[in-house]
């Protein structure tokens, strides 16, 4: 059973790669923002999960703090 699903993981991800080389670069280009807006709504939802009483402005503020935070560390290993 195990070397089926790996069969099957390597098939899916061989398909995704000829998808991502089929996409014009302008599509990839947009991919980026996009990404990045759906890793602020996962990171959203874990701060409403984690402050259940924050308001929309705190939640916000807290993402902000995070993202300089993560900043700063990408920063301080360069």
């Amino acid at each position: 059973m195990d070397e089926d699903i790996r069969k099957l993981a390597d098939a899916l991800y061989r398909e995704r790669v000829l998808r991502a080389r089929r996409t014009p670069p302008e599509e990839r280009i947009l991919e980026g923002p996009k990404l990045f807006d759906l890793a602020c709504e996962f990171t959203r939802a874990g701060i409403r999960s984690e402050q259940p009483g924050a308001s929309e402005a705190e939640v916000e503020e807290c993402l902000r703090r995070r993202l300089r935070l993560q900043r700063r560390l990408e920063q301080s290993r360069t």
